[in-house]
């Protein structure tokens, strides 16, 4: 099979190799897909890149977690009914040296998700990472159904669907921050009720405002450690620091603030949901994928062949929205 992989870690065109693997084989319980889309994310680049370790994790890493395909075989004990699903995937490259940047991958039945006839190919390989970040932040703690959230980077790839996702769970209030006009256009669209582009307006201001001074009830939030001060002053008292991401490997929080109005803080991240969490949102994820109510913002489709552009490109965050690669 054609296959994209690396044998150590740096430069997206330094290391990544596109070259012959062989077929892989599905083990019991597991399926074998014909991949037709590869979703590439951040947490790809950054494994490649070697900035959570520059030692690798297997001798050749075939990457990307997220993908779409159809299951072409099946190993024992998986149901004959599965044979020829479209389904979409997910952790395919979390603690497993065989991603979906290939003609074929194998890999736990339940990683293989049925995908409804009313959703297009290239959004399966968007759900499995921002999707289900986006899905699980708005599920987690109760929900939102009543609250006034902020999704911070509304127009990202997590950021595009937390917006939908906040309204279908009967949010009060959407808000979102965004750092252009082409960006707020997006998250306008998705349905934000008010977006701000924190480098043209005071965030924090903008935000007290367009909630008549209460705050809001849970923030979203991509980058802890650039946001963390402004946070504090954007959530009412009893209000849910929900984060998934930080662009830094450390930061502070004063305590006084946090304590004295009763503040909640959470983290989590979308390759470890627990086995309930994850059932949860995939039922939830599956309704609306069934009716085709979501809007998936693919910013660029590449050949596999060009997958040391793909890397560098979500590397130099210029994209607004995900990108995906065509397996021929």
């Amino acid at each position: 099979m054609l296959a994209g992989f690396y044998e150590r870690t740096g430069l997206a065109h330094a290391v990544l190799q596109l070259a012959e693997l062989p077929d892989p084989v599905p083990g019991p319980g597991e399926v074998r897909v014909r991949v037709h889309w590869s979703g590439v994310n951040p947490s790809d680049v950054k494994s490649r890149a070697g900035l959570r370790s520059a030692q690798m994790p297997f001798p050749r890493v075939v990457p990307h977690s997220d993908g779409m395909g159809v299951i072409d075989a099946l190993g024992e004990g998986v149901p004959k009914s599965r044979l020829g699903q479209r389904v979409w995937l997910w952790n395919a490259a979390w603690g497993r040296p065989n991603g979906t940047a290939a003609q074929w991958v194998v890999l736990r039945q339940d990683m293989a998700v049925p995908l409804p006839d009313a959703t297009s190919d290239e959004a399966g390989a968007c759900l499995g990472i921002p999707a289900m970040t986006a899905l699980h932040a708005m599920l987690a703690h109760g929900g939102v159904a009543g609250q006034r959230v902020l999704v911070a980077g509304g127009a990202g790839a997590v950021g595009h669907y937390a917006i939908q996702f906040a309204r279908l769970l009967g949010a009060r209030q959407v808000l979102a921050s965004v750092s252009s006009q082409q960006k707020g256009a997006l998250a306008q669209a998705a349905g934000a009720d008010a977006v701000i582009n924190y480098r043209d307006e005071p965030l924090a201001a903008r935000v007290r405002e367009a909630t008549l001074g209460q705050g809001v009830d849970r923030i979203v939030e991509v980058d802890i450690a650039a946001n963390a001060p402004s946070d504090l002053e954007m959530l009412r008292p009893g209000g849910q620091l929900v984060v998934y991401g930080s662009g830094a490997a450390a930061f502070e929080l004063p305590f006084f603030p946090l304590i004295v109005n009763n503040m909640a803080l959470s983290f989590f991240i979308v390759y470890n949901l627990s086995v309930a969490d994850r059932q949860h949102a995939q039922s939830v994820l599956d309704g609306w994928l069934v009716r085709g109510m979501l809007t998936h913002n693919i910013a660029r489709r590449l050949p596999l062949a060009e997958i040391a552009d793909a890397h560098q490109c979500v590397e130099q965050g210029a994209l607004v929205g995900n990108l995906v690669l065509a397996v021929p």
